[in-house]
């Protein structure tokens, strides 16, 4: 599946990781800051949701368009070009007004990040050699989890003080992160520099435990995703908690994906069966729904710290995982589909619960919302379950790639 092929490049690890946590911080604090400033203008449930879903639509629709250009162009231009390019869009963000203007560039930002994503998604497996692939999956996913740790409370106690535009202002700065990683990073995914050489045509579909994989995790997140508009309306006015406060609950959530991610990555190579982990994913799907469905009947916002801690953990075995299975049985020449693919489908199952979650938040209480949240989820686990575990036993070949012209091995060129 072409890993690097003599010794790990730790240094472009820790320099992509970066890049993704100092991004991933200006992300969080962007869409944080928005939320509640929504809210605090009297916004209701209908245009929060539309700024999620402004969030979420581009890297669902784009993913054929933008999964093709990370595997064709040079990551480092992608790198450069689009992390300039959101620093721009998101400094005009921070001096709009206009509610409508707000979700077209948040749209606009997020098609930046349909880009960047699969494109060091794709990148980090060329870093590394399979045995050290977790690990560094592990480093990777604790980096922008520390990012995400630190900007909903940041949000929070700026968005109180100063309003909107001051976080706004930061992420642009953050989205220099990304242009810094592009010029400094050795590893390159570069198929333009290898004329003969063409893609291949890969498809979800020709490996089916990865389409299983895919299939499953996004019908638990379609399940139980309407939690992420909800959140805002209970914890701030079901249980009657502060900005502030909102900011370090959420936070909690993110602390226990970092927990997870250090944990799992250290585990994950000791498991190699791609079958096993595939199982472990959704056995931690359904842990993370029976959280959910807890934190409804909880009376004060810090009972929710635990739980939320927990959920995260959760969250952070299912990214580490997930990885590493995409790595282990995705050709290389396609694995900026591959991971396009699966952010596609992830967001656009998302965008479900956005969807019903906005009008159901302006009528009906939120808690008994949290509750119907955390059941579907632990529904649709149930149902995919059986799935999950028969593609497992019949896990077959690692599929061959259709290739015009054969690729030499490996898809990083050093620099």
């Amino acid at each position: 599946m072409s890993f690097a092929s003599d010794r790990s490049r730790w240094s472009d690890v820790y320099l992509a990781a970066a890049a993704r946590g100092v991004s991933a911080c200006g992300d969080f604090l962007a869409a944080t800051a928005l939320a509640l400033a929504l809210q605090q203008a009297g916004a209701g449930g209908v245009a929060v949701s539309g700024l999620l879903l402004a969030a979420a639509l581009p890297l669902a629709v784009l993913a054929p368009v933008t999964g093709r250009i990370a595997d064709r162009v040079d990551s480092r231009k992608l790198l450069i070009g689009v992390g300039a390019g959101q620093a721009a869009v998101c400094t005009a963000l921070a001096f709009t007004g206009n509610r409508l203007l707000v979700i077209a560039l948040v749209a606009v930002l997020a098609s930046g990040l349909a880009v960047t994503q699969p494109t060091l998604a794709a990148l980090l497996p060329a870093m590394v050699r399979r045995d050290d692939l977790a690990r560094a999956s592990g480093i990777n996913q604790t980096a922008g989890l520390v990012g995400t740790l630190i900007a909903p409370a940041l949000a929070g106690v700026l968005v109180g003080q100063f309003g909107a535009r001051v976080p706004l202002l930061l992420d642009a700065v953050s989205y220099l992160s990304l242009v810094a990683a592009g010029l400094l990073i050795r590893t390159r995914r570069c198929p333009a520099a290898r004329p003969t050489a063409a893609p291949g045509r890969w498809r979800l579909r020709d490996d089916r435990l990865v389409a299983v994989m895919v299939g499953a995790i996004a019908a638990v997140v379609a399940g139980v995703g309407a939690i992420n508009v909800i959140e805002v309306f209970f914890i701030r006015e079901t249980l009657g908690a502060s900005t502030t406060m909102f900011g370090l609950i959420s936070a909690t959530w993110t602390a226990g994906m970092l927990t997870g991610a250090l944990l799992f990555g250290r585990l994950g190579r000791r498991w190699t069966h791609s079958g096993r982990l595939v199982r472990l994913c959704l056995v931690l799907a359904g842990a993370t729904c029976a959280v959910v469905l807890a934190g409804a009947a909880v009376w004060h916002a810090l009972v929710l710290v635990p739980l939320w801690l927990l959920g995260g953990v959760c969250i952070g075995g299912i990214n580490v995982f997930t990885s590493v299975v995409m790595a282990e049985r995705v050709p290389a020449a396609a694995r900026g589909r591959a991971f396009a693919a699966m952010g596609a489908a992830i967001q656009g199952a998302g965008m479900v619960g956005y969807v019903v979650g906005g009008p159901l938040v302006d009528h009906f209480a939120p808690r008994p919302l949290v509750a119907a949240a955390g059941i579907a989820g632990l529904a649709a686990v149930a149902v995919c379950l059986p799935v999950v575990h028969r593609a497992g036993r019949e896990i077959g070949p690692l599929p061959q790639v259709r290739h015009r012209h054969p690729l030499p091995a490996g898809d990083s060129v050093g620099s």
